[in-house]
């Protein structure tokens, strides 16, 4: 997957994940909600390859989302 153009601000997969636990959980929530909101702006446009790099990332971050989520015994 190309991650080099995000579609949004909150979802690019280069910058540094934040040293926190809760700071990342909130951070890959921000994404997802980003992701979320462009991908229904797509769906109404009927822009469909960019609506599947969409839908891409947010698989992507809502994996992120639920690792961040996991208790810290089972990160461990």
């Amino acid at each position: 997957m190309n991650f080099s153009t995000p579609m949004t601000a909150s979802a690019d997969a280069s910058r540094r994940m934040p040293a926190s636990v809760s700071a990342r959980l909130d951070a890959a929530d921000a994404a997802v909600s980003s992701l979320r909101e462009e991908q229904r702006r797509l769906e109404r446009l009927g822009f469909e390859l960019p609506l599947a790099r969409c839908h891409q990332q947010l698989r992507y971050w809502s994996f992120v989302r639920a690792i961040c989520s996991l208790p810290r015994e089972v990160r461990s």
